[in-house]
């Protein structure tokens, strides 16, 4: 009788957002933190695909595309009351195995004082019942940080 070793997943149901504005700079800049097989699970259905081969020099075109039709069902930023545009400024992967992480990274120019911010970060909650995701934000020296979930998915601040 055979066993067979269960699949090692990473161990938390995480991802991390920082969101950063300063006045002088009169950007925005927001990076998210995404576990890679989780990316690859929501996205075309397999944790461990490499269909979509991210940062690496085999990307297809399409890769940018369907990481930003999945991230908009599931993340937004409002500034002022305005949703903000998410563009792909650069992508990085950082660790190995299992902890290997997605680094998506946005920068939005908002010339206007920065009254409120309004976040909604539900990615993976719809994969995931325990799904967990942290936001970091530092506008103008002040910090603050939340959790949001399935339960909890938009937080609103204002400054």
């Amino acid at each position: 009788m055979g066993f067979s070793k269960p699949e090692a997943t990473h161990p938390l149901r995480l991802s991390l957002c920082e969101i950063e504005y300063s006045s002088g700079k009169q950007i925005l800049s927001i990076n998210l933190k995404l576990f890679l097989t989780d990316v690859n699970e929501a996205i075309v259905f397999d944790p461990y695909s490499k269909e979509l081969a991210f940062c690496q020099p085999n990307e297809p075109a399409k890769a940018n595309k369907m990481l930003m039709e999945y991230v908009n069902q599931f993340f937004y930023v409002k500034a002022n009351g305005k949703k903000v545009e998410l563009k792909i400024k650069r992508k990085k992967l950082s660790g190995e195995g299992e902890n290997t992480a997605l680094w998506v990274y946005f920068d939005y120019r908002h010339p206007a004082p920065l009254s409120s911010l309004e976040i909604k970060n539900a990615v993976f909650t719809d994969l995931f019942f325990d799904q967990n995701n942290i936001v970091y934000v530092h506008v103008n020296g002040k910090n603050k940080s939340m959790m949001l979930n399935k339960k909890t998915p938009v937080h609103k601040l204002k400054f």
